[in-house]
C-alpha cells in the first residue's frame, strides 16, 4: 500500500473517531469517501472500492463504538435498556441490509448513501427549535420499530446507523443531542455487527479484491483506521461534554451536509476539490 494512502487513512480514521465519539455516530459517513479514494487509486473499480469501503468501516464503526460507548457510560448517559433493544433489532436488519447491498451497484449505492445524509441534516435543521425538555419516550416496541430502518441502513451502507439514529433518538423518542448522541454509540456498536457478518459472507469469493480482504473488509486498511479512530473516539466523547446542545447539533448538521454531497457528486461537478 502507497505510503500517502497509508496516511490518508490513519487521518481519515483519526477525524472519524473523534466526530464519532463526539456526535454518536460510528464515523463511517468520513471514513468511506476516503476510502472509495484509497481503494480506487489502487486499482479496484467503482462497484468493489465502494462495497470494500462500506464492509471495512463497519468493522471500524464496531471497535469506535464501543471506545465511545464505554466513555460516555462512565458519564452516566448511555440507557442500556434502550441500546440492548434498538442495537439487536438493527443487528438482524443489518445483515439484510448488507445482503441486499452485495447486489446493487455501487456508484447507485453512493448516491443513497449522499442523499440520506442531506435529508438527515435538513430535518435536524428544521428541527433546532423544538423544546429541550421534553419528557423521554420510553417504549421498547417503538425503540425496536425505529430500530428496523437503522439496521437496514446500516447493512445497505456500511454505516453504524448512528446517521439516522441520532436525529431518531432526538426528534422522535426527545432526547437531547448529548445523551442522544451516547445512546446512538451504544446501540450501533450491536447493530454493526450484523452488517460485518453479512459484507464478510458475502464477498467471500468475489474476485479482484484486495490481498488481506476477508469478504469485503480489507484487513490492513481496518488496522489504520480503526486504531486512530479508537483513540480519538474518546476525546471525542469528552469533548461533547463541553459544547452546548445547539453548538453540538450545528456541527453534526454540518458534517451529515458535507458528507451527503460529497458522496453524490455535488464539488466534483462543481470543480471543487474538497
Amino acid at each position: 500500500m502507497p505510503v500517502v494512502d497509508i496516511f490518508i487513512l490513519i487521518a481519515a480514521g483519526a477525524v472519524a473517531g473523534f466526530a464519532g465519539g463526539m456526535l454518536g455516530l460510528g464515523g463511517a459517513f468520513l471514513m468511506t469517501p476516503f476510502q472509495v479514494i484509497v481503494y480506487t487509486h489502487m486499482g479496484l473499480n467503482a462497484d468493489l472500492a465502494v462495497k470494500t469501503a462500506f464492509g471495512t468501516s463497519l468493522l471500524v464503526v464496531f471497535t469506535t463504538s464501543i471506545s465511545g460507548a464505554w466513555r460516555h457510560s462512565r458519564q452516566g448517559a448511555v440507557n442500556y435498556k434502550l441500546a440492548l433493544v434498538m442495537g439487536s433489532t438493527g443487528l438482524v436488519f443489518g445483515y439484510i441490509g448488507s445482503t441486499l447491498a452485495s447486489h446493487i451497484p455501487g456508484n447507485t449505492l453512493k448516491i443513497v448513501f449522499g442523499v440520506i445524509g442531506i435529508l438527515a441534516g435538513i430535518r435536524m435543521l428544521l428541527n433546532l427549535k423544538e423544546p429541550e425538555t421534553t419528557e423521554i419516550v420510553k417504549k421498547p416496541w417503538l425503540w425496536a420499530l425505529w430500530a428496523v430502518p437503522v439496521g437496514l441502513l446500516s447493512g445497505t451502507l456500511g454505516v453504524g446507523g448512528g446517521v439516522l439514529l441520532v436525529p431518531i433518538l432526538v426528534m422522535a423518542f426527545k432526547f437531547d443531542i448529548q445523551k442522544a448522541a451516547a445512546n446512538s454509540l451504544a446501540a450501533i456498536f450491536i447493530t454493526s455487527i450484523g452488517g460485518i457478518i453479512g459484507y464478510i459472507v458475502n464477498g467471500i469469493g468475489v474476485s479482484g479484491r484486495l490481498d488481506y480482504s476477508l469478504g469485503y473488509i480489507d484487513i490492513r486498511s481496518w488496522v489504520l483506521l480503526a486504531v486512530p479512530a479508537a483513540i480519538m473516539a474518546q476525546v471525542g466523547a469528552v469533548t461533547s461534554r463541553h459544547i452546548s446542545r445547539k453548538w453540538l447539533t450545528y456541527i453534526f448538521i454540518v458534517v451529515l451536509m458535507y458528507t451527503g454531497l460529497h458522496m453524490i457528486g455535488v464539488f466534483k461537478w462543481l470543480g471543487w476539490n474538497i
